[in-house]
């Protein structure tokens, strides 16, 4: 019988991944391993640069969500040099941020999950893609998406000076301002994505909520873990993507912990496994118990669905309707069904929208106050953002010149990746019987990673001394004779 499935490479997704199922001697599932065979080492080779390059080098880690390590490196910047950033100048920040997670949730939900919804689990493969979801939807749908992804990275573009890895943020402030006709265009601009965002929740309930077997998939035990959550949170504990305080909470969605940037080493340390370059963020206060849940366990979830469970509410109006639909809907907060991130997504991609606007029409955006010049010694600092996958934490220590000594990144995909484990285990157990594999049933095991929409680019960063080496050699029929690993 069949003793191990290896799903390689995994599908829609940013970065490389597999996933290797192990069956026992009745053909089901003993254990399920997600690893990361890719390695980029951002944390060793910044060392020795000038701190100020690093916002312009680090956001080279990821073509996916540059714009969420350029300003949590911005955000370390203003802490190494202990400058208070100006008004506007974190308006301007947060209102091109505010564009990245509009493209960024827009990309994920309409072509990494929706194939799996709109054309359903066991649709066939060569159709389980964008194209597949546009002849589904209609092409009127498919222009809207390309066109509010197109207004998102204009957006960007104005304020970071490039559509994608920006070039805007310095210690203190800004590199460049707004003017008044670049404000007239992102106000329409935002406009038109608050509609947007209402079309993709309208979407979202006719597709998945008006059918009852996605809803049921959603509640059900397949994709559900109970773990902690975490996510930032501005002074009334509303969802905050640029700034504020971390908070925790544990599986009853009581208030663990609650802290700035610069505590984040008094609550999460890190533990690494020989069978993955990425590593695995625990809260230290519970403590490492391998991959099981409970409130013994010190594994957390970030994320969408991490920061609607952590805050009260939302701060922009039709976000906050959306929010109360979605946990009347699926009842008891937190929320620990992990298929639930995809509406957490929409009802983020409405707060995004409308806070977009928000800033669009503040009448201090287009002041020239845009930097504080940095007076102090430079010395450590801690910057942090909620990237579109999770809490981002950017930690640099220099010299008193400037010059990079250590750089610590704890990445979204990073925080979530115990529990990405734990929920591929648990659908692979739950779906893999008795040895019988069917296509849809692979795609479904799938499912439990993709709703966290993981980064694998952005998570490992560690360099264990070697590069990693497998050689595999195939005999005349293509028999595997021998493997030598480094």
């Amino acid at each position: 019988m069949l003793k191990k499935i290896s799903i390689d490479p995994i599908t829609r997704l940013e970065g490389h991944g597999k996933i290797d199922i192990f069956l026992n001697d009745e053909g089901n599932v003993e254990n399920a391993y997600l690893q990361i065979p890719e390695l980029r080492g951002f944390e060793k080779f910044c060392e020795g640069r000038p701190a100020e390059e690093l916002p312009r080098i680090v956001s080279r880690i990821c073509g996916v969500c540059p714009e969420a390590h350029h300003l949590a490196s911005t955000k370390a910047l203003d802490a190494v040099w202990s400058v208070e950033p100006t008004p506007t100048a974190k308006k301007l920040r947060e209102l091109m941020y505010c564009a990245h997670i509009i493209h960024s949730h827009t990309a994920h939900f309409y072509a990494l999950a929706a194939p799996d919804f709109v054309l359903g689990p066991d649709a066939k493969p060569e159709e389980r893609n964008i194209l597949g979801v546009i002849a589904k939807v209609g092409l009127e749908i498919g222009k809207e998406v390309i066109k509010h992804r197109s207004y998102a990275q204009q957006i960007q573009a104005i304020i970071g000076g490039k559509a994608t890895h920006p070039v805007c943020g310095l210690p203190g402030g800004m590199s460049k301002g707004l003017n008044e006709d670049e404000r007239k265009d992102i106000e329409e601009k935002a406009k038109s994505c608050v509609k947007f965002a209402k079309l993709s929740l309208k979407i979202f309930e006719d597709v998945v909520l008006k059918n009852k077997s996605y809803v049921e998939l959603i509640q059900g035990e397949v994709y559900r873990i109970n773990t902690y959550f975490m996510g930032l949170v501005d002074e009334n504990n509303k969802v905050n993507f640029y700034d504020g305080k971390v908070r925790v909470v544990d599986q009853e969605g009581k208030e663990f912990a609650k802290f700035d940037a610069q505590e984040y080493l008094d609550h999460i340390a890190e533990h690494v496994e020989p069978w993955t370059y990425l590593k695995f963020p625990y809260l230290k206060k519970v403590g490492w118990k391998g991959f099981v849940d409970g409130v013994d366990s010190g594994i957390y979830r970030v994320g969408p669905l991490a920061r609607l469970n952590v805050a009260d509410g939302m701060a922009t109006p039709m976000a906050q309707e959306a929010y109360e639909r979605m946990y009347e809907t699926l009842g008891k907060k937190p929320v620990q069904a992990t298929l639930a991130y995809h509406w957490a997504r929409l009802v983020e991609l409405m707060y995004a929208a409308e806070r977009l606007l928000e800033l669009a029409v503040d009448e201090a955006i287009t002041s020239k106050d845009i930097r504080r010049l940095p007076t102090a010694t430079p010395s450590e600092g801690v910057g942090i953002v909620e990237a579109p996958r999770g809490t981002l934490f950017h930690h640099y220590r220099t010299d008193a010149n400037g010059m990079i000594e250590k750089v610590n990144l704890i990445v979204a995909t990073g925080n979530n990746n115990a529990a990405m484990n734990m929920s591929v285990k648990k659908a692979a157990q739950e779906l893999i019987k008795n040895g019988q594999v069917e296509q849809g049933l692979l795609n479904m095991v799938e499912m439990a990673f993709r709703a966290y929409d993981p980064c694998m680019a952005c998570a490992t960063h560690s360099l264990p001394g070697q590069m990693p080496l497998e050689i595999r050699i195939f005999d005349a029929e293509k028999t595997l004779c021998h493997k030598i690993i480094r």
